[in-house]
C-alpha cells in the first residue's frame, strides 16, 4: 500500500520534507500539495507526478485523493489545519509547533480526546536521533545512577532578521523542552530565564544568548544555553549528569581527526545536516504505523505541554523570576504515550 499524502506549506522545511518523503522513503507519495503562495506550490507540484494543487489547506484535507496531511506551514495556522484534519477522520503530521497558544492546543486536544483516538503527530526529532536514543537509553536504565542534573546547548549560527527574542524559546528551546520531558518521562514544574551578556552579534533589543532553566516534577534541573548568533555552525550539545557517572552526546556530526599535535572535527552548517537521519526515521515511523491504522511519534499532548512550557518562558523572560508551569489533567488518550 502507498500512502497519499498531501503536504500544507511548501516553503524550506516542507520542501525538505517532500524532498525525503519522494526520495528517500517507501511506501509514501505526496498526491498533493498547498501554501499561501501558489505560485511557489505549483512550481513544487510541476516535479511531483500526479500531484495536484489546492488552494487552500482546507481543500488539501478534504480531497479524497489524500490519506494524510503533513502540516509545514507558518505556526499560527496549524490549529486550523489540524482540527480540520481531526474532523476529516485523517492522520496528522503537524510540524512543532502544534500551536502557538496554550488554549489553542487545548482545542485540538479536546477535538482528539472527543475521537476517541489518536490522530495527530508533532514534529520533535530529536527523539529519533540515534545520539538521544542513545543517551536516553543509559538514563532509563539507570546503571550510572538516577538523574540529576541535564546540561544542554542550542547554538544557531544565525537567523533571520524576523526572529526575535522570544522565537529563541518559542522556536529553538522548545526542542530541548521537548527532550526533557521524554528523556525523564517527566513533566517540568517551574521555568527561569535568566539574561547573560548579551552577544556583539546579536541585534539592538536582542536579547541573546538566554540560559533557561527547567525544573522537572522529579527534582531534575535542566539548563539549556540558547544562542542563536554562535557564527561557527549549529552545535547542539547535550549531558546528563546522574548519582553514578554522566552521559554525554557525541560531537555533533562527523569525525574527530587527529594528527601534527592536533584534533578537530566538523560542525554542521544547519538543523537540516544535523538531524537528517533523525527526521527519516520519524518519518517512516509515522509513515508505517498510519499505513498500519494509526500514528505513532509524540501527541497532542507532547505539543501541548511544549506550548505550555514555552509560555511560562516566555513569562519568567519577561518577568526575571522563577515561574510556575501549571496544566491542565493530562486526558486518559493520552496516559500511555
Amino acid at each position: 500500500m502507498t500512502l497519499n499524502v498531501g503536504v500544507i506549506g511548501v516553503g524550506m522545511i516542507g520542501q525538505d520534507h517532500i524532498r525525503r518523503l519522494t526520495h528517500v522513503l517507501s511506501g509514501v507519495r505526496v498526491a498533493a500539495v498547498t501554501d499561501v503562495d501558489l505560485d511557489r506550490a505549483r512550481t513544487v507540484a510541476a516535479d511531483l507526478p500526479g500531484a495536484s494543487v489546492h488552494a487552500t489547506g482546507e481543500d488539501l484535507i478534504a480531497d479524497p485523493g489524500v490519506d494524510a496531511v503533513v502540516v509545514t506551514s507558518w505556526g499560527p495556522t496549524h490549529e486550523g489545519y489540524v482540527l480540520a484534519g481531526i474532523a476529516a477522520g485523517k492522520q496528522v503530521f503537524c510540524e512543532k509547533p502544534l500551536a502557538t497558544t496554550e488554549d489553542a492546543c487545548s482545542r485540538i486536544v479536546d477535538a482528539e480526546v472527543a475521537t476517541g483516538r489518536r490522530l495527530v503527530s508533532v514534529g520533535f526529532m530529536r527523539r529519533y536521533d540515534d545520539q538521544y536514543r542513545a543517551m536516553k537509553a543509559v538514563v532509563t536504565g539507570g546503571e550510572i545512577g538516577v538523574a540529576l542534573v541535564m546540561h544542554a546547548a542550542h547554538r544557531n549560527p544565525s537567523v533571520p532578521d524576523f526572529f526575535t527574542s522570544d522565537m529563541i524559546i518559542n522556536d529553538s528551546t522548545v526542542h530541548d523542552i521537548d527532550v526533557a520531558r521524554w528523556m525523564f518521562d517527566d513533566e517540568i514544574a517551574a521555568v527561569t530565564v535568566l539574561t547573560p551578556r548579551v552577544s556583539s552579534k546579536a541585534r539592538e533589543g536582542f536579547n541573546d544568548p538566554l540560559l533557561v532553566l527547567l525544573e522537572m516534577e522529579s527534582g531534575v534541573i535542566v539548563d539549556v544555553e540558547a544562542s542563536v548568533n554562535a557564527g561557527f555552525g549549529y552545535d547542539i550539545r547535550g549531558e546528563v549528569v546522574c548519582e553514578d557517572g554522566t552521559v554525554e552526546l557525541s560531537e555533533s556530526a562527523g569525525a574527530i581527526v587527529k594528527g601534527a599535535g592536533r584534533f578537530g572535527g566538523r560542525v554542521p552548517a544547519d538543523w537540516r545536516e544535523r538531524f537528517v537521519r533523525a527526521f527519516d526515521v520519524e518519518f517512516q515511523t509515522w509513515i508505517d504505523a498510519v499505513a498500519a491504522g494509526g500514528t505513532a511519534g509524540p501527541s497532542a499532548w507532547d505539543g501541548y505541554a511544549a506550548t505550555v512550557a514555552c509560555e511560562t518562558g516566555l513569562r519568567a523572560l519577561a518577568s526575571g523570576v522563577r515561574e510556575p508551569v501549571t496544566m491542565r489533567e493530562r486526558p486518559d488518550l493520552y496516559k500511555e504515550s
